[in-house]
């Protein structure tokens, strides 16, 4: 039983581990975090907590770490900023002090050694303290100042009188802030168009929107329509097994790309191998295309199945024609091998790990003869780095090898469309969207386990929507293991995703400062938040964004203090603004002129009703088929409030001089919405400032059923509906044609 100096106890760890002691929702109510929680937060980071002496034993080991490590295991500084010093700790004795000798080394990312510096004997004792009887100085080095950024490793070697040590640090050098082309900050203003690339349906597509759709759109929406952005849903990888998620946001991994979207037919192989041709001939092949083809929702197994059926041919063919010799060595012996060979080489771990993981669970489902999860692997599979695993990848190396060659396909597809968008005339190309987390049993959680807290989830907390808060059921990344590693999960996280396009949306930005996490078991109302280092975070999205010359847009609707959205404006992260949300205190829509410039706006997103859908009720009534209403009292309460903001959107029309002829103010006179007052409500958000909007395909086309109704995982075709036309339906489509007119009108390139 814990008495209250064991509760203290507790409290001062959570506390050190950066769990908040109380939070405010977006109502202004006061949350305290209960003790429990504490508890079961602090086991899921890895601290010991049962008894009084475990608490003790991790706060004296918390103060004690900078000690016993030698030093920090990563340094970030900024550059136009002092560099300042690093810190070096180390087990000396008194009378070994004059002895000290250090010499250490920095070495950028090619290996070079730019830095070398040695002193001593003797060196500036700083501080004196004595960790577990043992005495420890600590002595300041300053770094050299005006480094170009990047990573830089320190390897430090020291010797005194009793020995010698080597410690290691990484220093990460950053610009102050994240890309922002030229232009923006010279005036221009772009708008493009936003679409859910699996919805787009065509004459041609194997019942999912794929790269050759893609490219449909870009050549259009670039050459015809003049848009300067195409806004896309995450690409990330889905799990291909059940049980699998097919929602972009809980993916296998953030690190790769979903190979549904492969135009397969594209591939070399598919066009020169006739085993191929011959099944892609097959009247019975053709049917199932075409039934997943005319289907109104996506069908993701039919379509998987299709598509990895003609790839295991193309992949066959492909190491027929291009390798040599003897499984596992084969060597490339065409242009072509060579190509796919240095693909490999340069994706490395990641890219090995990820197909590991690929063939693993292929394997595991097919021995085990049921759906299993990697926790449930044999324990020698359960973690990536066994024994077990290599020998694994050795013996099925064929194998890992093919889920390597269609992650292959897809980046070379992505990258063509990314070089065709800009050749399409568009100043950004195309805008990515990185998902929160992933699947925890996908292939990151699976890799990454050294630095998710598989015990908690992460959220939100109770807000209107939802009063007891929400699971989003993924995995936090444990801020502690997170900088202790270096940062590199985060790193390879945002550089994969920044290389096919020219700006990048971060879902939930609000985690690279503090993330609401629930103790798994425990429902969402018992969550609190952790906090993140934000200034290293955002150090390193700065970094690689500068060098892939990429924009970053921060998702920061719901709960966000005006302090976050300063330190982001700073760092050079765009704003998201949706006109649903841009309200003034009492109701009324904020005028164009109130908008920030340096952000991106949009009417609607994937988790709210299309204009269509707004206009007529449609998600009221969903969610009321749903069961998501406690009561007919809170549904009509929905309805009723719904007038008050049709009205108050078409005031605000009014007041700019932006209603259609014939069109009165009083909602009770449309019953549906239109395309010319759709139009007028993308041309009230052009008028603003914000250097990006974004216009949604559905609310040109008059969808009204929304992408994702949240909180219904099974009782919803969340993620699987398609689009009411064709790709080449829409690019005929004089709606699109009137509104590029108005917004090119608006938004004049300069």
């Amino acid at each position: 039983m814990f008495d209250q100096s064991d509760m203290d106890l507790l409290r001062q760890l959570a506390d050190r581990a950066g769990i908040a002691a109380e939070y405010h929702d977006i109502a202004g109510t006061r949350h305290v975090t209960t003790d429990e929680t504490r508890r079961a937060m602090l086991s899921a980071m890895g601290f010991r907590v049962a008894d009084r002496q475990a608490l003790i034993d991790e706060l004296t080991a918390w103060d004690e770490r900078p000690w016993v490590q030698g030093c920090e295991p990563v340094v970030v500084r900024r550059t136009g900023q002092p560099f300042g010093e690093w810190a070096l700790y180390l087990a000396c004795e008194p009378a070994d002090e004059s002895r000290v000798q250090v010499r250490w080394l920095l070495c950028n990312e090619a290996g070079e050694t730019i830095v070398e510096r040695q002193d001593g004997p003797g060196v500036t004792i700083h501080e004196r303290r004595v960790v577990g009887s043992r005495p420890y100085v600590r002595v300041l080095f300053a770094l050299p100042p005006e480094l170009p950024i990047g990573y830089y490793d320190a390897t430090v070697w020291v010797q005194d009188g009793a020995g010698s040590a080597e410690k290691r640090f990484r220093l990460i050098v950053a610009p102050p802030r994240c890309y922002i082309p030229d232009a923006f900050q010279s005036g221009a203003r772009r708008w493009g168009l936003a679409l859910q690339l699996y919805s787009l349906r065509s004459e041609r597509n194997w019942g999912i929107g794929d790269f050759q759709d893609l490219s449909a759109v870009v050549d259009w929406a670039g050459k015809k329509l003049g848009a300067g952005v195409i806004g896309l849903n995450p690409l990330h990888a889905l799990k291909n097994t059940r049980p699998y998620h097919i929602s972009p946001y809980s993916p296998n991994s953030r690190l790769y790309l979903n190979e549904l979207y492969l135009d397969v037919e594209r591939v070399m192989e598919a066009r020169t191998t006739p085993e191929v041709q011959t099944r892609l001939a097959d009247p019975t092949f053709r049917v199932q295309l075409d039934a997943a083809r005319k289907s109104d929702i996506v069908q993701y197994e039919a379509v998987a199945s299709a598509k990895h059926t003609v790839l295991e041919l193309c992949y066959r063919a492909f190491l027929r024609d291009n390798f040599e010799g003897v499984e596992p060595d084969l060597q490339p012996k065409t242009a072509r091998g060579w190509f796919f060979h240095a693909f490999v080489q340069r994706e490395g771990e990641a890219l090995l790990q990820y197909a590991l993981f690929q063939a693993l669970e292929e394997e595991r489902q097919f021995v085990q003869s049921r759906s299993v999860v990697w926790a449930d692997w044999p324990e020698q599979y359960r973690m990536p780095s066994t024994g077990s695993v290599a020998e694994f990848a050795r013996r099925h190396m064929r194998r890992v090898r093919y889920f390597q060659y269609v992650q292959w396909l897809a980046a070379e597809q992505l990258a063509e469309l990314r070089r065709q968008a800009f050749e399409a005339g568009m100043a950004i190309g195309l805008y990515h969207d990185l998902a929160l987390g992933s699947d925890r049993f996908g292939a990151d959680g699976w890799r990454f386990q050294d630095v998710l807290a598989h015990g908690a989830d992460c959220g939100a907390p109770p807000d209107a929507f939802a009063p007891e808060g929400q699971n989003w059921g993924l995995s936090p990344a444990d801020p502690l293991r997170l900088r202790a590693s270096g940062y590199r999960f985060f790193i390879e996280l945002v550089r994969h995703n920044l290389r096919y396009g020219g700006a990048i949306r971060i879902d939930h930005v609000m985690a690279l400062f503090r993330l609401f996490w629930i103790p798994r078991g425990m429902p969402a109302s018992q969550g609190t938040y952790v906090h993140y280092p934000a200034d290293d975070l955002l150090a390193i999205l700065a970094l690689e964004s500068t060098r892939a010359k990429t924009m970053v847009i921060g998702e920061d609707l719901g709960t966000v203090p005006d302090w976050v959205r300063e330190r982001l404006g700073s760092a050079g992260v765009l704003s998201y603004r949706v006109l649903y949300f841009e309200r003034e205190w009492g109701g009324r829509l904020k005028t164009p002129s109130a908008y920030p410039a340096q952000a991106l706006g949009v009417v609607t997103t994937h988790d709210l009703p299309t204009l269509s859908g707004f206009w007529d009720g449609t998600d009221i009534e969903t969610r009321a088929k749903l069961g998501l209403f406690p009561n007919d009292e809170a549904r009509r309460a929905a309805q009723d409030e719904r007038q008050g903001d049709k009205a108050r959107l078409l005031e605000a029309l009014k007041q700019e001089g932006l209603l259609p002829n014939g069109v009165s103010d009083d909602p009770a006179q449309l019953p549906a919405m239109t395309a010319e007052v759709a139009a007028a409500i993308h041309v009230y958000l052009a008028r603003t400032p914000a250097w990006l909007v974004l216009v949604n395909v559905e609310d040109v086309l008059g969808e009204r059923a929304q992408t994702n109704v949240p909180g219904t995982v099974d009782q919803h075709p969340n993620w699987s509906r398609k689009l009411g036309r064709t790709v080449e339906e829409m690019m005929c489509d004089d709606r699109f044609d009137a509104l590029a007119a108005q917004l090119r009108s608006t938004r004049p390139v300069v």
